[in-house]
């Protein structure tokens, strides 16, 4: 009889009601086929997988992270409140050590979700990895934190929110955003003043196969999160880097996802995207349980898998190699870049033009952040959409200094004309704050 090595938490949610139209990749066909081979394989006969029921969120819990307009109902509806929920219960049960590690296999995604939101981006609404993430630091009072997404899109959202966080390092691996949405993470993009470094960004080159993405894992990820040492490894378990995704350019297979997943060991993996729903994620779920689990995977392959006919070239390989070089430079001068732009003082601003594909909405933000040696600074965010919303949102981190809150709070406390809302989350105290101008 299979024994697992490692006892792992599973949570399904196929979101049975949630749609963006019936035939759109992202659809409940997507999770139905996953779960189906899960259960003609016996895998949640095997001792020491265990499934768990989703739950829903709070607003409490959203309101950590995101600035939802005009409100938090209108932006999420049942099934992203459990899709979030689900996320939240695998978190739990591997904090409260009820497992090893544990896969949330949920729908809909969320990387795409920034820390404001007026819409859908990129098929997701809110960020349900980083709502778990806040929920698990409030809640057991962890603090240094990676994420490491290996969705085939670059995981812009989370890296917004995450982006002046000195506390939390993103590393994203996708396909190079010169020739895929949503057209970003590139090299440069390493984190705001107060957290130069944190954000990483690994661009691979169309038709990356398994040698490339390995090598990105044991050659760049392995060796910065050994240096970071973070108390929890979460992963953005895209799926979509397959060589039958019908949206992407990679050439990666389910026996390369689940030696990613025995290398990279992430203590929760939250499903992201993936829309070849019959010819890999059955697959590549699979491989992924298994290698959590810590049982053999050697066996889960697809019945068209042939490794010669997607090899990648030398170019490819060259570039990658590349890649990994100018990555681990930027992250062995994080200090010295973080000290130069620490030394600065005062604020440093940036204005941004974000769109949201899948609502049509376009968004304005300014943002400005005061720059600070002993924390990740305090946020101000000026944003209005097309839709005509204006609202001013302020952000306050968890182990803020004072000189920060009391900025916080007077940008809160001013009085601003103009603006629809200002919204205020004060993390030193994990209370949000709504008023009228």
């Amino acid at each position: 009889m299979l024994q697992t090595k490692n006892k792992t938490g599973l949570v399904f949610f196929p979101a049975f009601d949630w749609a963006i139209d019936p035939t759109h990749p992202e659809r409940e066909e997507r999770l139905l086929y996953t779960q189906d081979q899960v259960l003609e394989e016996g895998i949640l006969d095997i001792e020491g997988i265990e499934e768990f029921k989703p739950e829903l969120v709070t607003v409490e819990d959203v309101q950590r992270i995101h600035f939802c307009v005009p409100d938090v109902q209108s932006v999420m509806t049942e099934s992203h409140f459990i899709s979030a929920g689900g996320a939240k219960k695998i978190g739990t049960v591997v904090l409260e050590k009820q497992v090893d590690n544990g896969f949330a296999l949920v729908r809909p995604p969320g990387h795409h979700a920034m820390r404001v939101v007026h819409g859908a981006r990129g098929f997701c609404n809110v960020n349900i990895e980083a709502i778990m993430l806040e929920y698990l630091r409030a809640t057991y009072n962890i603090k240094k934190v990676a994420i490491v997404d290996t969705d085939c899109h670059h995981g812009d959202g989370t890296q917004d929110i995450y982006w002046h966080d000195p506390d939390t390092l993103f590393i994203s691996m996708h396909q190079d955003g010169r020739t895929l949405y949503p057209g970003s993470g590139f090299i440069n993009e390493l984190g705001g003043p107060n957290a130069v470094g944190k954000t990483l960004n690994i661009p691979l080159p169309p038709n990356t196969s398994e040698e490339g993405f390995l090598y990105a894992i044991k050659e760049i990820v392995l060796p910065v999160l050994d240096d970071f040492k973070p108390d929890l490894i979460i992963n953005s378990a895209g799926q979509d880097n397959h060589y039958t995704d019908p949206i992407t350019n990679m050439n990666f297979s389910a026996q390369g996802y689940a030696e990613l997943t025995s290398l990279l060991k992430p203590d929760i993996a939250v499903l992201e995207g993936g829309y070849s729903i019959e010819g890999a994620l059955p697959y590549v779920n699979v491989g992924i349980i298994l290698a959590m689990a810590g049982i053999d995977y050697s066996k889960v392959k697809e019945p068209d898998y042939d490794p010669v006919k997607i090899r990648q070239t030398a170019d490819v390989t060259d570039c990658i190699k590349q890649t990994g070089e100018k990555v681990l430079t930027c992250w062995q001068q994080r200090e010295r870049l973080k000290k130069q732009t620490c030394e600065s003082n005062g604020f440093e601003e940036r204005t941004r033009n974000i769109y949201y594909d899948t609502d049509n909405i376009s968004e304005r933000q300014a943002e400005k952040i005061r720059i600070c040696a002993e924390c990740g600074g305090a946020i101000r965010i000026d944003s209005s959409s097309d839709r005509g919303y204006h609202i001013l949102a302020v952000h306050i981190p968890a182990h803020a200094c004072k000189a920060c809150r009391e900025t916080g709070y007077q940008w809160y406390d001013e009085k601003n004309k103009g603006f629809d809302m200002i919204l205020l989350q004060d993390r030193t105290t994990d209370q949000f704050h709504e008023r009228k101008p």
